[in-house]
Parts: C-alpha cells; structure tokens; sequence
C-alpha cells in the first residue's frame, strides 16, 4: 500500500491516522470485526473484497496494531483477526462516521433521536432479525463488567439516549431534540411492569451511553429493579452499527429496542420507537411470539399478543 503522508505531515495526527486507516477497506475491516466477523474468509464474504487486498489490508492492520492474530486451526495453521484496544479504540470513529452518514448523507443534517419509519438507518435495525450479538461484555450501573445478554431463555435490551437523576443534569435543548424525551417513563415503564417479563421468560436490561454512575443515581432514583448497562465505549453500537446522535458533546443511543434469545439471535428489533408505552407492550407479545415458536416448554406470553 502507497506512503500518502509528506514529511509535512510528520507532526499532524490526522495524516499519520489516515495513513493506517485512511484507506476503503481498512476502516471496514475493522467495522465487521467488532461486528464479530473474525476469519478470512468470512471477511471476504462480507466484504466482497479480492484475497490479495484484504491479504494486504489485514497486514497492515495487524503491522499498525490495531488487529492481532489468533490461531483457531492447527493443519493448516488459520487465524481469526481481532480488535486490539488500540483496534477499539477507532470505534468512537466508525460510529462518528455513522452518525455523520446517517444525518447529512441518508438524511438532512437534522439532530434527532428516532428516524422516519421508512428511513435506511430504520431498515438497517430492522435487518439486525435473524443475526447474532457477539460476545461482549458492558460496565452494568454498579462498574462490574458483564454479558448484557442474560441467562434467560430472553433478554429485552431497551436501548435510550439518556436518563438523569436531577432534572438540571440533560444536555441543553434535550426537550427540542426529536425523539429524546421520555427516557424516564420508558425505564418506569419496564419496572412496573416487569413480573410480566419474567413471567415470560424474559430479562429486561436498559442501555445507555451514560457513565455507570449517572446511571446509578437514575436507577436508585427512579427504584428499578434491573440492571442498567453503560454503552459508552460504544462495543455494542459498533457490534450491531446502531443508530446514535450528538447532544452535549457525548454519541448517545437512539430510542430502540432488541429482543434477544439465549443463543444470541435478535429476535425483535423495534425502531422507531414513537409510543413507548405501547413500544414496551410490543416487546412483551415479541417474547410471547418467540416463546411460541420456540415450542413446547417455552415460556408463556403474560397477555395476547399486538395485532
């Protein structure tokens, strides 16, 4: 791969990045790694990229640190490729791409919380159906790392912009920002009404881009009785490329939610939320629907399903 740099660039961190991951492939490479796409030729099928250029983009990923090898098979020797930190640490970076994609180039620049329910970000959650949430693990409210998928036959991951303690502690112009408002009676709303999940089978966790300490105060404030996950190195917008927005100076998730089963697969994806009361009704009859499928033993749905 050509040298892009001039000594004039030595000193400016903007040209020395782009020299590693300025190039088509590189960043996406790096995109399906934290998607959890890690073998070569997985990487070639999602890429549709030839064996000679991802050969040569997977070396230098690996030469710049960002990627590392690690051996899966012994005859022949195959390696997957994973995120190093310096790797994850460009994933603030995908979804700052993301985000600008999302509003000036498949939308109007405008800041919002939700989309248009016919909108490209909304299909791209939408096609999240059917595929499987990699291993990762989130700081919970309390700073312990853990699975946000939970041991139950399902997980409700309610994903929200960002809920406070004290009124003064959102952004200026939250109640102006499309979408944003209603983070509060979104996560009481779960609380009351969460024997029913569980008598369906399902964990109800919440996520949300905010420090586990603000998280903390909210929960205790607001009494819930589930954990609280802090997104806010991004792993699991990255993992999934979930729709995210700008407000006081922190990438914060838009209102969706993710109904999870046991082996991972997203089994209900929710977005746009535009009622959220009646958007937590959805995902208790989504677990209900699943449970079904799922067959005999399966967990039973608290109430009928929507129409």
């Amino acid at each position: 791969m050509p040298q892009r740099i001039s000594l004039a660039d030595a000193d400016c961190a903007i040209a020395q990045a782009l020299d590693v991951v300025g190039d088509w492939w590189t960043l996406l490479i790096v995109r399906d790694t934290a998607r959890g796409v890690h073998r070569f030729d997985e990487l070639q099928r999602e890429l549709g990229v030839s064996r000679k250029v991802l050969t040569e983009r997977l070396r230098l990923l690996v030469d710049a640190g960002v990627l590392t090898r690690h051996p899966y098979q012994d005859r022949p020797v195959r390696h997957e490729y994973r995120l190093t930190p310096r790797g994850r640490a460009l994933l603030p970076v995908l979804i700052a791409l993301q985000d600008w994609g999302d509003a000036w180039v498949l939308g109007e620049g405008e800041t919002m919380a939700t989309a248009a329910e016919d909108s490209r970000e909304a299909a791209r959650v939408q096609a999240l159906v059917g595929t499987r949430l990699p291993g990762l693990d989130l700081l919970d409210q309390d700073g312990v790392s853990r699975d946000p998928v939970a041991a139950t036959a399902y997980t409700v991951l309610y994903c929200f912009p960002g809920a406070y303690a004290r009124a003064d502690a959102y952004p200026p112009g939250w109640a102006g920002i499309p979408g944003a408002r209603g983070c509060t009676l979104e996560s009481c709303t779960y609380r009351d009404r969460l024997a029913e999940f569980t008598a369906a089978g399902a964990t109800v966790h919440g996520v949300s881009t905010q420090r586990p300490d603000e998280q903390k105060a909210f929960s205790d404030k607001e009494r819930l009785r589930f954990p609280l996950f802090s997104d806010a190195g991004l792993t699991l917008a990255a993992a999934l490329r979930l729709p995210t927005f700008r407000a006081g100076g922190v990438t914060r998730l838009k209102r969706l939610t993710l109904v999870v089963d046991r082996e991972r697969t997203v089994v209900e994806a929710l977005y746009p939320v535009t009622d959220i009361e009646a958007s937590v009704t959805a995902a208790l009859a989504a677990v209900g629907r699943a449970a079904g499928r799922a067959g005999p033993g399966a967990a039973p749905l608290s109430e009928p399903p929507l129409r």
